[in-house]
């Protein structure tokens, strides 16, 4: 008697959750279908395309904040409009106001705009290097030795001590307290002050912090691909010949606090903007506020009104050339006849555009990013917040 296909991976999913959303095609992509984990064997774990313990949160840097920065502007529907209205009035035929009135204001709201974006985004890489920079107890050659948390790589063995931050996503392996328990604090990843509590395997908590037998422990984890769920954690540890189950109450999350116990080791399982944190982080983005789509919606309407008048305007030009308009060339002479009214009016059209672009607002957003960063300071500086 043959399963079925379509059973035969229900029930693989069921008994492997995390290989339930892989496909034929994600592996034709290469991606990660489950995670190999050797403990204090970096050359083995090199082998694999893990990433380092680095974070970035920030969106631009020297070479690429200029063209960014100015693509995700143009992405608001006045700042394209003025744009479109300047290159009209560098055409002599159709522009009676000079190109300076628009690109004033224009370089205005965009230089208010990208000091806005420059600062946060400074303020951004700060935290990056501060965070990166923390310094850690990694187990190397058999010794403690103190290393930055951007050093730290997959499938060392760390030490961490009462009020310190999770450097990256580990298996507790010991602690301070018997049975292999541990106390966390979950505050930056689910908002919660109430503490965790955390036990590691038994066969691992014997360890103890005997730093000769942490050197020489060479276990296999074997787990999920990191994903973004805070509350799952599937794997199995192989070690002298025998397997251990895995789950979350044995992890300690890159961003929990240790809390009420002395000390604890962990191995890293993930590192970087593969932990579960940084998973959840998700990549910095433009964001469009509910005013910012306000404003684009008023804009386009305010557009359309616009474009309505020239059209009208336009067609009372052409039929005023065509009845009674060459009986004024006598007193308003022209350096071309155009006889064509149709093409007369057309030009007409995108002068009243160029005339008429007061209409559209463009103040409103330099008053709106003026408010923005009145606001945040007041919220920098209540207390209460």
């Amino acid at each position: 008697m043959t399963v079925p296909k379509e059973m035969a991976e229900k029930c693989l999913w069921m008994l492997l959750p995390w290989r339930g959303s892989w496909t034929l095609r994600s592996k034709e992509l290469g991606q990660e279908e489950e995670r190999h984990v050797k403990a204090n064997d970096r050359d083995y774990n090199e082998k694999f395309p893990y990433a380092d313990n680095r974070i970035k949160t920030s969106k631009y840097n020297i070479f690429t904040f200029l063209p960014i920065n100015l693509f995700e502007q143009f992405q608001r529907v006045a700042n394209a409009y003025f744009l479109f209205l300047l290159i009209l009035q560098l055409i002599p035929q159709i522009s009676s106001l000079s190109w300076f009135t628009t690109i004033v204001p224009l370089v205005l709201v965009l230089t208010i705009t990208a000091v806005k974006d420059a600062t946060d985004d400074y303020f951004r890489h700060k935290s990056d290097k501060q965070v990166n920079n923390r310094q850690s107890q990694v187990l190397i050659r058999g010794k403690l030795q103190n290393e930055k948390w951007m050093n730290v790589r997959v499938g060392d063995i760390i030490k961490l001590e009462n009020n310190q931050f999770v450097a990256a996503d580990l298996l507790l392996l010991s602690s301070s307290e018997p049975y292999g328990l541990c106390y966390i604090e979950t505050a930056e990843l689910d908002g919660e002050t109430n503490l965790k509590v955390r036990q590691a395997l038994p066969v691992t908590s014997e360890l103890g912090m005997d730093i000769s037998k942490l050197a020489e422990f060479n276990g296999e984890v074997v787990c999920e691909p990191p994903n973004n769920k805070l509350d799952r954690f599937i794997g199995t540890l192989f070690w002298k010949e025998n397997k251990y189950s895995l789950d979350n109450e044995k992890m300690l999350l890159r961003g929990c606090v240790l809390r009420n116990t002395e000390w604890c080791f962990g191995l890293v399982i993930f590192a970087g903007l593969q932990t579960k944190l940084m998973q959840n982080c998700g990549k910095t983005t433009f964001k469009r506020t509910s005013i910012d789509r306000l404003m684009n919606t008023l804009v386009l309407w305010i557009f359309g009104f616009l474009t309505c008048m020239g059209i009208i305007l336009a067609i009372g030009n052409s039929i005023w050339e065509h009845k009674v308009g060459s009986s004024f060339r006598i007193y308003l002479l022209w350096n071309e006849v155009l006889n064509d009214a149709v093409f007369s009016g057309f030009l007409t059209f995108w002068s009243y555009i160029i005339i008429l672009n007061t209409v559209v607002p463009i103040s409103l957003y330099v008053s709106v990013e003026v408010i923005r960063l009145g606001h945040s300071y007041f919220i920098n500086w209540d207390r209460r917040i």
